[in-house]
């Protein structure tokens, strides 16, 4: 769905995981604060270029699908859980989501850890149409809320 700006697209804002640590369980939170050039209060990944990481939705559920089960998305350990954007053609654009400026850098690519030793097969499910999502760096910090606007401009 269009909104009035040129070849931005519209979702909402589904999810927001923090990330403690390392291979800890992620936390739910109905709110979090994006620091500009940082990354999200609380998430243990701070500064570079991964700052924050976006999952659609829609592309879980593809993988879900695939593997037969449904599964709940906090196992992808994105920060951010979208719907109705169409993160594979995200990288070189960016996600507004309210004051929150993500210029989007790369494709978030699936790992071995996130399969419990082969057990689950999400590495192969998210591989294709980058199912896994995209990571990208804080542009603009602000309040984050589940249920917000979220704004997709891609790239030029």
């Amino acid at each position: 769905m269009s909104d009035a700006g040129a070849g931005a697209a519209a979702g909402t804002l589904l999810a927001i995981h923090l990330r403690p640590g390392a291979r800890i369980a992620v936390v739910r939170v109905d709110r979090a604060t994006a620091v500009a050039n940082q990354g999200l209060d609380g998430d243990h990944a701070v500064g570079g270029r991964r700052q924050v990481t976006l999952l659609a939705v829609e592309a879980w559920r593809a993988a879900c699908a695939e593997l037969g089960r449904d599964l709940d998305p906090a196992v992808r350990r994105a920060n951010l859980l979208v719907a109705g954007l169409d993160l594979r053609a995200a990288i070189g654009g960016a996600i507004a989501l309210g004051d929150v400026v993500v210029d989007v850098l790369g494709e978030t690519r699936p790992c071995e850890l996130m399969d419990d030793g082969g057990r689950l097969g999400l590495m192969a499910a998210l591989r294709p149409e980058r199912r896994g999502g995209v990571f990208g760096r804080i542009r603009a910090g602000g309040e984050l809320r589940v249920g917000m606007a979220a704004r997709l401009t891609p790239p030029a």
